[in-house]
């Protein structure tokens, strides 16, 4: 297909919009004497797992997830605050007005960013990159903060750019550019493309987009298998998933790659404990409790297995969930293998409002599940 053919094929125009580190812009926001200076939300000193992190911090190289400890020890005049979510809340629904007023066609994936289809131009502005600047100048003089774009043809390409110029900037890439982009970028820019799987990439020569469109789909099938189709369409620039404002969430989750396989019981532990606290910054974001826990490894050897647990009524809090996934990490010890993929997700979506008196006593039986999500 060449580059006319592309534009011609070509018909949404799909802006991604993400707030700059939100939680902690919100904290200095409202805070004059935390501007400027490395913020942490959550955690403290001596435990928890941050949340978020400023740039300010970001520059020693805190990252949300990590243990506080560290967070501590790699920026020693990092400053914890505690986080207050009915706040962030509050303030996402103002961002979500400012969609509004754009397209009908928006698709919010957290509190603090969202796809949005703005191919109708419903505010006349003749063209998605103006449109964008627009929400980018409303969210700020609404809110007091900034939020990065990126503009594109298709939610693959508009999510990566609006990752170019972070933060407070703008980056567009038009039909005609796509497929030139992606094959500029390293293989782990990808979204869904870990530090194992680049890994693997890497030993079969592939580093950059080029190099993985030059792959046809029964070599990627035989060697990352379901995620083959995925990743020859992202390498060409093509992703033919529409904008869904009404897009029903499932389930909420994360799982996470290592560098090593882990094995003690003390370092499962911990790793695990970073994701109940990444994870349930995703629950408290969505405005959802849920029923089923379900933890995810993969083995070195790539066996994967899943292990899950269903409450009778909602988990009420992060302590019930943390105690859930615990329980279930137990039913897989000892990990002789070790583990090289860890994950956990939340199932059986309410909205929080419906959530009960946190369970502790619920009777625990765990149902073994084939999984083969990406």
């Amino acid at each position: 297909m060449n580059d006319d053919e592309a534009v011609e094929r070509v018909s949404r125009k799909v802006i991604h919009v993400d707030m700059d580190a939100f939680f902690a812009s919100v904290e200095q926001r409202d805070n004059p004497e935390l501007r400027g200076k490395p913020v942490a939300v959550g955690g403290s000193q001596r435990r928890g797992v941050v949340a978020a992190a400023s740039y300010e911090a970001r520059e020693f190289g805190v990252r949300s997830a990590m243990p506080s400890v560290t967070a501590a020890r790699q920026c020693p005049g990092l400053i914890f605050v505690p986080a207050r979510f009915d706040v962030y809340r509050s303030v996402s629904q103002q961002i979500r007005q400012v969609f509004a007023h754009y397209s009908d066609l928006v698709e919010p994936l957290s509190l603090d960013e969202a796809f949005l289809d703005v191919t109708a131009d419903r505010q006349g502005l003749g063209s998605a990159q103006r449109t964008a600047e627009m929400i980018r100048r409303d969210i700020r003089q609404q809110t007091g903060l900034t939020a990065s774009a990126g503009v594109s043809y298709n939610k693959f390409l508009a999510k990566i750019a609006s990752d170019q110029n972070k933060p407070d900037g703008i980056f567009v890439i038009r039909p005609e550019q796509g497929a030139a982009f992606v094959a500029g970028l390293p293989v782990r820019r990808f979204f869904g493309v870990g530090p194992r799987t680049a890994e693997r990439m890497a030993k079969l020569g592939i580093h950059s987009g080029a190099e993985l469109a030059q792959q046809d789909l029964e070599f990627l099938h035989s060697h990352f298998g379901k995620s083959a189709r995925y990743l020859f369409n992202a390498a060409r620039g093509i992703d033919e998933r529409p904008v869904r404002p009404n897009r029903v969430r499932k389930s909420v989750g994360r799982e996470r790659t290592y560098g090593e396989d882990l094995t003690a019981e003390a370092e499962l532990g911990a790793a695990l404990d970073e994701i109940i606290a990444s994870v349930w910054q995703r629950i408290e974001d969505n405005g959802v409790r849920g029923r089923t826990v379900t933890l995810k490894l993969k083995y070195a050897n790539f066996r994967q297995i899943t292990r899950s647990h269903s409450l009778p009524e909602l988990v009420g809090d992060r302590e019930a969930f943390a105690r859930t996934a615990h329980s279930l990490l137990q039913t897989v010890l000892p990990a002789e293998l070790g583990v090289r993929l860890l994950g956990l997700s939340l199932s059986g979506l309410a909205p929080a409002s419906a959530a009960a008196t946190p369970v502790s006593s619920a009777p625990f039986s765990v149902q073994e599940q084939r999984s083969f999500d990406f």
